[in-house]
């Protein structure tokens, strides 16, 4: 990554001054209704109001509160312009209690707007979502809330915004909360006493009014609505905010004039204004109630016992652990600063890692820093040993400036492996020395540019012998760079079939640590080096429909791959990329975990450890984060989860060896037997 400000794709959000309620006090027919007008293409945009029903309007919720002031509160109110403003806005929503007001208001200006421009029209090609922070690979969050039919493909939909205002209800239908494509709703001016749970289904609304109504508290489940813009709230009965809203950290505007607000609630509405109310609630939230512990799934049980059978048995934990200087509150501004502090976050990851009881681990985003004063120490403790490399930015820093650079790190249990031997995969420096590569333009534009590395360690099974390649790698991240994110995994591969041929045929110096009297069992042969047991782990930063996992699965991409983007890179564009090796995602053996990166902006599998299904075999699994906690949590990291990625660790057996059966000489029946004359 290149700094934190585009780390993982994200664009600082930019504060808008919210005009809403003052262009409906602006005369119709003059302007637009632009609480409708999110522009989309040149596709129709019709706010559904539904037919005119002979209901009262359902009334203010409580039009007549007034907050009880002293004069230097009084004095204060006054003189803020947050309040000002809140003020505004609520005489304006007052005076838009008629049925469906929102949808008939938006209906005259377009109608007699000749200038008019309005939305909808949601298709592939014009899709535009909210935000783009978090992206990672495939599809974001808002574009999976409208794929919806059969198919699979995006339907097109012409409307987004619901106003279901003056209606009088006084419950909202479960099927409302079907519309997952909706990013306008409007509730307000009825007879809710209640905001149903379930409301937070609808991901993409980025304005939602339930002002008018008779809400005595709003559901925790609001804070996972974290596209919205404008929340409000104006004229119910709330008293106070529940802290899981200060999660809505896009939130322009929050309109709670005209409820009983708590007196320090509103005095942070009067001095801050609605940013500062939602930091306050974010920087407030408790510590929830400890979550359920991630399943472990057993594949295969059948060799449990027997001392030969265990000493096969080795687990792998992979985890991109989120670098400290990537953490911000630009990045994840959904999460409270104590909870992305690295104080609070190195512990966590620390006792993740050592409850897991992992034989290897392999990490990304570990600075040189932390690698050597923190983890190092820490997991020696455990008798743990360690690979270390940086990414390729490093060598040309000082050696203050090369700590706050972050590589992969590998650790392996010394109790039950030996190192033989580690290598580094600079990318960049090997697309420039390769002959075929080095004079391209596409090579010194795009794959020169990104420093990302991976470590591979040779390792060998103290008890059995058996050896062991170990890949830890970490992909580019941006989306647009899908040629580059498959151009790296060609060059890995490349470089690990190089190294185990080299390590099959002439084996390294078998290592001992200092003080290690143990005898060395005997080391297995391998003819070839696809012979050798593979493990490669990391954050590939691709998803199961990229040419990345393509190419890791199933052994080789065509030359023309899509995700090559018609670009020139020698032979990988000539002769197309492949690889020796059968392997197999773990996780593939129960179709893949629901997610392996959790964020507002993008949910989805990037991370893998693949395996060699010819001489591994996966034995037990990590299972699914529970799905009742995610349901309050819009992203991680948070309280309980320090990185935005989960870790992923799988059991494996090295499978027997099938040894040659050697023929049997031929059989004997006499021939040669000297004739009787």
């Amino acid at each position: 990554m290149l700094n934190s400000q585009v780390h993982r794709g994200y664009m600082p959000q930019q504060p808008q001054n919210v005009k809403f309620f003052q262009q409906l006090a602006q005369p119709q027919g003059h302007q637009v209704d632009q609480t409708m007008n999110h522009v989309q293409g040149n596709a129709g945009n019709n706010t559904v109001g539904g037919h005119s029903h002979s209901y009262s309007s359902g009334g203010l919720g409580n039009p007549s509160y007034v907050s009880p002031q002293n004069g230097v509160a009084a004095t204060l109110q006054s003189a803020s312009p947050h309040w000002q403003e809140q003020q505004t806005l609520i005489a304006t929503s007052r005076n838009s209690s008629s049925p469906h007001h929102h949808a008939r208001q938006a209906a005259l200006s377009n109608k007699n707007s000749s200038q008019a421009q309005v939305t909808g029209g949601i298709n592939p090609s014009a899709f535009q979502p909210p935000s783009a922070q978090h992206r990672k690979d495939g599809p974001p969050v808002e574009e999976k809330e409208v794929r919806k039919n059969d198919t699979g493909e995006l339907e097109r939909q012409d409307w987004k915004s619901l106003d279901l205002g003056g209606q009088g209800l006084r419950a909202l239908s479960k099927s409302l909360f079907q519309y997952t494509f909706l990013d306008k709703l409007y509730i307000n001016h009825n007879k809710l006493t209640v905001l149903p749970p379930a409301i937070s289904r609808l991901k993409l609304l980025q304005l939602l009014d339930a002002s008018g109504n008779q809400l005595t508290e709003v559901p925790p489940e609001l804070g996972m609505l974290t596209n919205l813009k404008n929340l409000y709230l104006f004229d119910n009965q709330l008293t106070t905010i529940p802290n899981e809203l200060g999660s809505l950290y896009h939130l322009e505007v929050l309109g709670v004039e005209g409820n009983p607000l708590q007196p320090d609630l509103k005095e942070v509405m009067i001095k801050d204004g609605s940013r500062g109310v939602i930091l306050n609630l974010r920087e407030s939230m408790q510590v929830p109630p400890p979550l359920a512990e991630r399943d472990w799934i057993i594949l295969d049980d059948s060799s449990r016992s027997g001392a030969k059978s265990e000493a096969d048995k080795f687990q792998v934990l992979c985890y991109n652990i989120l670098c400290d200087k990537y953490a911000t509150q630009n990045m994840y501004g959904y999460s409270p600063s104590w909870a992305l502090s690295w104080d609070n976050r190195k512990g966590l990851i620390r006792s993740q890692l050592i409850e897991s009881k992992a034989d290897i681990i392999c990490l990304q985003e570990v600075d040189m820093e932390n690698f050597n004063e923190y983890f190092m120490p820490e997991l020696a403790r455990e008798e743990y040993k360690g690979a270390f490399y940086p990414k390729s930015r490093a060598k040309t820093m000082n050696e203050t400036e090369k700590k706050s650079v972050d590589g992969c790190a590998t650790f392996f249990k010394s109790a039950k492996f030996s190192l033989l031997e580690k290598q580094i995969v600079d990318f960049s420096s090997a697309a420039l020395n390769r002959e075929d590569m080095k004079k391209t333009a596409d090579i010194y534009n795009r794959v020169m540019p990104k420093d990302n590395i991976a470590v591979i360690t040779f390792l060998e099974n103290k008890m059995t012998g058996s050896r062991l390649i170990v890949a830890n790698v970490h992909i580019y991240w941006d989306p647009q760079y899908r040629d580059v994110k498959l151009v790296q995994v060609g060059i890995l591969m490349e470089d690990i079939t190089k190294y185990a041929d080299q390590w099959a045929k002439s084996f390294p110096n078998r290592a001992r640590s200092p003080g290690d009297t143990s005898p060395l069992q005997p080391a297995v042969n391998y003819s070839s080096g696809s012979q050798i047991p593979l493990i490669i782990c990391g954050d590939f930063n691709s998803i199961a429909d990229s040419g990345v996992y393509e190419l890791l699965s199933r052994g080789s991409v065509a030359s023309d791959h899509d995700d090559l983007l018609g670009r020139t890179y020698g032979n990988f564009t000539r002769d197309g990329m492949s690889h020796p090796f059968p392997l197999k995602s773990s996780y593939s053996n129960i179709g893949e975990l629901d997610f392996t990166n959790y964020t507002p902006g993008f949910t989805g599998v990037i991370d893998y450890i693949w395996y060699t299904t010819s001489n591994l075999n996966v034995t037990g699994l990590m299972g699914n984060v529970d799905k009742e906690y995610l349901a309050r949590v819009p992203g991680f990291p948070n309280m309980h989860f320090p990185s935005d990625h989960i870790l992923l660790q799988t059991e494996f057996q090295v499978k027997p060896r099938k040894e040659p059966i050697s023929k049997p000489p031929p059989p004997d029946f006499g021939n040669n037997l000297p004739r009787k004359s």
